[in-house]
């Protein structure tokens, strides 16, 4: 199902935005079931966090999700001209990049983990491939995304 905004709606998000301080969600959303944790990562190559790290930027394409077993990352949102509007502190059992992977959409978020994060990366394919073979690990995978959806909308109010 596709959302038409009309260009007068488009128009105002900027400005709605222009005067907001920066939104806190609740880390908790991003988090999945240990068992959908324990597949993922079957699939995963690590990705080496000596220093902090940039994972994925804000607009660019999803190649994949990651997996944030223990440590730290941040994920952040800016505003057309740059200012920070959204920041969560990630923590660990967290899936990060999921929206935009599942949606086929540009991230809409930027992740840096912290020095010394254990994260670990699974590719586009093998992420598809995972869920076309259990349709249980796609309904615990739904639950990450609604989890999302709904503290983002409580985070609003």
């Amino acid at each position: 199902m596709m959302i038409l905004l009309a260009p007068q709606a488009i128009q105002m998000i900027p400005v709605v935005f222009k005067n907001m301080t920066v939104v806190q969600q609740d880390p908790s959303a991003f988090v999945a079931d240990p068992d959908l944790l324990r597949v993922l990562e079957a699939r995963s190559t690590p990705i080496a966090c000596k220093t902090a790290k940039v994972l994925f930027r804000q607009d660019e394409p999803a190649e994949g999700v990651y997996l944030l077993l223990s440590g730290a990352a941040r994920l952040t949102m800016n505003s057309l001209d740059g200012r920070t509007i959204l920041s969560v502190d990630a923590i660990p059992g967290s899936l990060l990049g999921l929206p935009a992977l599942i949606s086929d959409q540009p991230l809409s978020l930027t992740a840096t983990a912290g020095a010394g994060a254990n994260v670990r990366f699974v590719s586009r394919g093998d992420f598809f491939a995972l869920m076309d073979s259990d349709p249980l690990l796609s309904l615990k995978m739904l639950k990450v995304l609604a989890a999302e959806v709904r503290t983002a909308r409580k985070a609003l109010y």
